[in-house]
């Protein structure tokens, strides 16, 4: 079923709607749950939460792109429930890609309260990138996928990974000095 046909789903309140998110999207929804929180109940717990908010949110919203629409939502309910999980600790992946994150503005002054300035320099930061490194990137910083995930995936090894997100990590803190984030 395509998005708008789903999204009219919504709208007319029925139930089938999230049937047929969880057919088209549940796969998708899971990977990035499940990326984060490493934990398959806790992914499941987010998606059918994922679900409740799309829900909820159509109508009013009329998203234009449903499957990154329901992936932010699934990413930002699977990163409460991790820092909700982890308060006390930092072991999974998305604790190592969140201190890589970081490390490249660190002794900077962000201004984290701008998220459309941010939003919209991170955008045009990945649009200059090639798709291989736009992948990688994504794959690490947005999937939190390890190292090895994306040295598998990308046909590349661990080193070339590490290396490719160093540059990139450098690159992105010109962009965001240039931009004015920093």
């Amino acid at each position: 079923m395509e998005d708008e046909q789903i999204i009219q789903l919504y709208f007319d309140r029925s139930e089938t709607a999230i049937t047929e998110t969880d057919i088209k999207y549940g796969k998708y929804c899971n990977y990035i749950a499940y990326h984060i929180l490493y934990s398959n109940a806790d992914a499941e717990e987010c998606v059918n939460d994922t679900y409740l908010r799309v829900w909820n949110a159509i109508p009013p919203q009329r998203p234009t792109n449903f499957r990154s629409f329901i992936g932010s939502i699934t990413r930002n309910l699977s990163i409460n429930r991790y820092k909700y999980n982890n308060a006390l600790k930092r072991n999974s992946n998305m604790g190592i890609a969140i201190d890589e994150f970081f490390k490249c503005v660190e002794g900077y002054e962000v201004d984290f309260d701008n998220e459309i300035v941010l939003k919209e320099c991170i955008n045009k930061f990945l649009s200059t990138l090639s798709k291989r490194n736009r992948v990688v990137f994504l794959q690490r910083y947005w999937y939190c996928s390890s190292i090895e995930e994306i040295s598998i995936s990308m046909s590349l090894s661990k080193n070339n990974v590490k290396v490719s997100l160093n540059r990139l990590r450098t690159k992105l803190k010109y962009f965001l000095k240039k931009g004015g984030v920093l």
